[in-house]
């Protein structure tokens, strides 16, 4: 391959990468639009109820639901970075640190989280990259996994903090198995 294909390549997948985080932001804000704006913030209780039959339609919905406007701010640019991190060695990557993420952290909230509370967020998912992209570096054992895993401590070291209760709003619950799963995908991606 010419170094001009490899470029064009190259720019083909920047591209997809940049659509398949956009896309992901567009769902979210979108659905806060409405829920806020149409819904009176009611879509809230489709998150995890712990312990509750009900409650698990939450493991799906939890991560496109956010409790306000700066709870999704919040979680909009760490999305953004990390997933994009999570996807700068292969792509496909993203969609199984995003599946398995969401799913432990969903399944950890619904059997852990205190009961009669509703949890919702990006921020399992996110907890779930940042296990991934500091877990990488250990288990591929390459120079650029670990030079990106340490990257990501730089930039995003202090948010391991989010993994220990310290808010009682903040669901410390959701951010760990987010985090598990997240190293869980790594040592999975490696034994390939």
């Amino acid at each position: 391959m010419s170094k001009n294909e490899e470029m064009k390549a190259f720019v083909a997948e920047l591209k997809t990468q940049f659509k398949i985080i956009g896309l992901f932001l567009v769902i979210f804000w979108a659905i806060e639009i409405i829920n806020q704006y149409f819904f009176s913030n009611n879509l809230n209780y489709l998150g995890i109820v712990p312990r509750n039959v009900v409650g698990l339609r939450g493991i799906l919905f939890a991560p496109f639901l956010h409790v306000d406007f700066p709870h999704l701010l919040a979680n909009t640019v760490p999305f953004a970075i990390l997933g994009w991190f999570v996807m700068l060695q292969n792509t496909r990557d993203f969609y199984l640190v995003t599946l398995i993420s969401s799913l432990s952290s969903g399944v950890g909230v619904w059997l852990f989280a205190q009961p009669n509370s509703i949890t919702m967020g990006a921020s399992g998912v996110i907890f779930g990259f940042l296990g991934f992209l500091l877990a990488r570096g250990y288990f591929q054992k390459n120079a650029p996994s670990i030079a990106l895993s340490l990257t990501v401590i730089f930039l995003y070291g202090g948010m391991i903090w989010g993994i220990f209760p310290s808010n009682p709003s903040v669901s410390w619950l959701g951010h760990l198995f987010g985090f598990l799963g997240g190293i869980y995908t790594a040592r999975l991606i490696a034994s390939k």
